[in-house]
């Protein structure tokens, strides 16, 4: 028998425990160890059951229990303490408070902050991501908490989430989607006075409305909207648009996006009238899908402010932030132009938009498709990529949007990511290095005895090893096997082996079956009669991606193998319970994407910070903060571009390493059993590598490199009436005019009769430039200076500011910064208070 409907009844709490209530809806309870450890005191059994989710817990306890708890006053002290640390942290100033008005440089701190998401993953009790890129909003979300950055996070609640994963006897991946009642999640919805759920409309097309649902999570001091669009208000279709994260055809991912980012605006508005916190001064944008939010702002600007689309987009752009995740264009999601058509070209959804501007914001070269990267591009004015390297594979990327310009000139900078401390340190670390809130890590030194560490390392391995041996059984079972015969699953790995992990989302590029190009190689290195290896590997493939499920099977029939399989494991549904147990126990952490490819790759962070070492490819974070001891760098195949040949050769790679340089280390002990040289390099990377990772470092970048900036920019567009803002639309206009005509008639450099120049010598520049009529204080003049090759092409090219001399003549002096031919040219570049950047408006005239 089945139940027609799903609902969920929470648990009534006795008066004096009213507070354990608040305690299990703040997601704080995910970082913050006493008010875990007060949850599992209530009933331990029922709470490792319920995967330590505090809501699940309260639903199951008997309330007998309850309310003998409510009379023990041991008990009750300790909920009181809990709760007034929860109310000190949620009031206290933190250090965005500490910071006064200034954000340095000259900006100030905005008052508050909406960020932007698809996915976020907190915690597996609140299932709405499916891999890094939630986790790492997640993450942002906790960091900016503990910091007390004024962080609004907005997205959508997905009643399937991402899939669960399961295999198949064969080993294929197979996709399960459970229901997801909010009611049973820590959440709370938004409501009228009179209790009636509050809903934002967006318009769709043929005059229906789509209808959400807001529920708020709250993330310690961020609340996090999720809008929900499953209610009885919707059509049947209109109901399903949040159904699953990202499944459905592009009509659906389209509704999708539309409702982050129109309907997400709305209801930050509606939350922040409701509840009285600062209207956002600041829109962050993570990643393009939810770019629809920039088009809204430009409605409310044209529809209450009176502005023209170009003075509302003056005022859009300097208040958002745009972070790129990705770094290859078949990973930016795309839409056809005539579906953009049919959902904006009525003018219902953005009344008074053009829809004509609407598609010249996600235009690109194929003028068939809408690009939701280039228009949150264009609709920001700071963007970045999520490590160096992907700041500059981005720059190469979009450098067509930014056409004259140098690859290094095009404006993405790179905010390195980082992962949440508190949520991903073990425990048994913490309690040795420090809370990573505050000075552990930096604070780590040489009290704490290699034995120490070495006795930590080895009881994190052996829990891991604990959670592998019943996962391989829960696995087995599921796929059809017999209790009978899984007697073999209690011997799987041993907590005494090299224990190397691989787990990450399974596209092409990260390499997942790297490992298995010389099955017998590996084979070796897993059996290995002094030095074994063990592998545990997990990860999910995209659902309508069955070359990433294939990958999945070969792994999985390797690893099936009964002469292998307690060395080499496949663990099913990878998800942030798992991955816990993963970090905090591998003493090895695997990366092998094709470099570069890696925007970031967090999860050798989280590893990091349990003193885990990685071995990888120098991609993402791991190309800046590889110092030769921290760990093992893969050395790339560069310049091969057959990609058989290159994997077999980087392949060879791992094999060597992990065979003749990782092994051998971590089993060469001194007398006490230690591996001392291995144990030097996990104090160096705990040490090195502990404070670099984290969020914390990275939310602060933001605040003072982006988020004070744009509010600064962002005060001054609306100023005096948006009086800055029509001035720049205003002189964009009159440049759009002027620019065509602009010439560099001649460029000279003046140079001493006789005399040969050597670097550091200051030599005159001067040009002569036709303005076509603009003034010359709406212009930058520069010289260029820089190596020159048989083409004329300059390189590593060093510019000076060049100053009006009248008569269209412009000088300055350029310091020589290069042996070797040398050559100059002149350029013009747009100059005006509210850019960023000369580079932003994309106009530059050559010599």
């Amino acid at each position: 028998m089945k139940a027609v409907r799903r609902f969920t009844v929470r648990a009534g709490l006795p008066e004096p425990l009213a507070d354990l209530g608040v305690l299990a809806t703040n997601l704080r309870w995910t970082w913050h160890p006493p008010t875990q450890d007060l949850f599992a005191s209530v009933d331990p059994e029922i709470f490792d059951h319920e995967g330590g989710d505090p809501l699940r817990l309260l639903a199951r306890v008997p309330g007998e229990r309850l309310e003998q708890l409510a009379t023990d006053p041991d008990f009750l002290a300790r909920v009181r303490a809990v709760s007034d640390d929860l109310r000190a942290y949620l009031t206290e100033p933190r250090w965005y408070q500490r910071q006064g008005d200034g954000g340095g440089n000259g900006t100030r701190l905005p008052g508050s902050i909406a960020y932007f998401s698809m996915e976020f993953g907190v915690t597996e009790a609140l299932p709405n991501y499916s891999g890094g890129l939630g986790v790492l909003a997640g993450d942002h979300l906790k960091a900016a908490s503990d910091q007390g950055v004024p962080l609004i996070g907005v997205g959508l609640l997905y009643r399937s989430g991402y899939f669960r994963q399961s295999l198949s006897l064969d080993g294929w991946q197979v996709e399960h989607y459970p229901v997801v009642d909010p009611d049973g999640l820590p959440l709370v919805p938004l409501t009228e006075p009179s209790g009636a759920p509050i809903l934002v409309h967006v318009a769709m097309p043929g005059g229906r409305v789509l209808r959400a649902r807001i529920w708020k999570a709250q993330v310690g001091r961020v609340p996090l909207l999720l809008l929900d669009s499953d209610i009885e208000e919707n059509a049947e279709d209109l109901r399903g648009v949040t159904d699953r994260l990202y499944g459905g055809d592009q009509d659906h991912r389209i509704r999708q996006e539309i409702l982050a980012g129109v309907g997400g605006v709305r209801a930050v508005r509606t939350y922040c009238e409701l509840t009285g916190v600062p209207q956002p001064e600041v829109f962050h944008t993570n990643e393009g899908h939810a770019g629809f939010l920039g088009l809204e702002r430009l409605r409310e600007l044209v529809s209450g402010q009176g502005l023209d689309f170009d003075q509302a987009l003056s005022a859009v752009r300097a208040g958002t932030v745009f972070t790129t995740h990705t770094p290859v264009p078949a990973g930016i999601d795309r839409f056809p132009v005539d579906l953009v058509q049919h959902y904006f070209g009525d003018g219902t959804l953005l009344p008074g938009i053009d829809l004509r501007r609407i598609l010249a914001l996600g235009a690109e070269e194929n003028a068939g498709m809408f690009n939701m990267a280039h228009m949150g591009l264009r609709l920001a004015q700071r963007a970045n990529g999520v490590s160096q390297l992907h700041g500059a594979v981005s720059r190469e990327m979009f450098g067509g949007l930014w056409p004259g310009f140098d690859t290094d000139e095009v404006p993405i900078t790179s905010v390195t990511n980082g992962v949440h401390g508190p949520t991903w340190a073990a425990r048994e670390i913490t309690a040795v290095i420090g809370d990573p809130q505050d000075d552990g890590y930096e604070s780590f030194d040489e009290s704490v005895t290699d034995a120490r560490l070495w006795e930590l390392r080895c009881g994190l391995r052996a829990r891991l090893v604990d959670e592998v041996r019943r996962r391989v059984r829960a696995a087995w079972l599921q796929r059809g096997a017999s209790a009978l015969e899984l007697n073999w699953t209690d011997s799987v790995f041993d907590p005494d082996v090299l224990t190397v992990g691989f787990a990450r989302r399974v596209p092409t590029y990260k390499r997942l079956t790297l490992m298995l190009r010389d099955a017998d190689r590996l084979r070796h290195l897993l059996l290995h009669p002094d030095r074994p290896v063990q592998l545990v590997v997990a990860g999910k493939s995209h659902p309508a991606d069955d070359g990433g499920k294939a990958l999945i099977q070969q792994i999985v029939r390797f690893a099936d193998d009964a002469g292998v399989r307690h060395r080499i494991v496949f663990l099913p549904d990878y998800d942030m319970s798992m991955a816990r147990y993963l970090y905090w126990g591998c003493d090895v952490w695997l990366n092998n994407p094709m470099r570069p490819l890696e925007a970031c790759g967090t999860s050798g962070m989280k590893a990091a910070l349990n003193g885990g070492l990685n071995l990888s490819i120098r991609d993402g974070w791991w190309d800046e903060f590889y110092d030769g001891s921290n760990g093992w760098a893969i050395p790339t195949a560069d310049g091969v571009t057959d990609p058989v040949r290159r994997d077999d050769l980087e392949a060879a790679a791992l094999y060597e390493l992990l065979g003749s340089q990782v092994a051998p280390l971590y089993y060469d002990r001194d007398g006490s059993g230690v591996p001392a040289r291995w144990m030097a390099m996990v104090r160096h990377t705990l040490a090195s590598l502990g404070p670099k990772v984290q969020a914390s470092r990275m939310v602060g970048e933001y605040v003072q490199n982006a988020y004070a900036p744009a509010a600064t920019a962002g005060a001054l567009a609306q100023s005096d009436d948006f009086r800055v803002a029509k001035d720049l639309a205003a002189y964009r206009l009159r440049l759009s005019g002027s620019w065509p005509h602009i010439r560099v008639i001649d460029c000279e450099l003046h140079l001493e009769d006789g005399h040969t120049p050597v670097i550091g010598d200051r030599v005159p520049v001067r040009a002569r430039v036709d303005l076509a009529g603009l003034d010359p204080a709406d212009v930058e003049v520069q010289a260029v200076v820089g190596r020159v090759g048989d083409t004329d092409e300059l390189t590593d090219v060093v510019t000076g500011t060049m100053h009006h001399n009248g008569d269209g003549y412009y000088a300055t002096e350029l310091t020589l910064p290069h042996a070797g031919s040398l050559g100059v040219t002149a350029r013009v570049l747009p100059k005006h208070g509210l850019l960023a950047t000369p580079a932003e408006l994309g106009k530059v005239v050559l010599a």
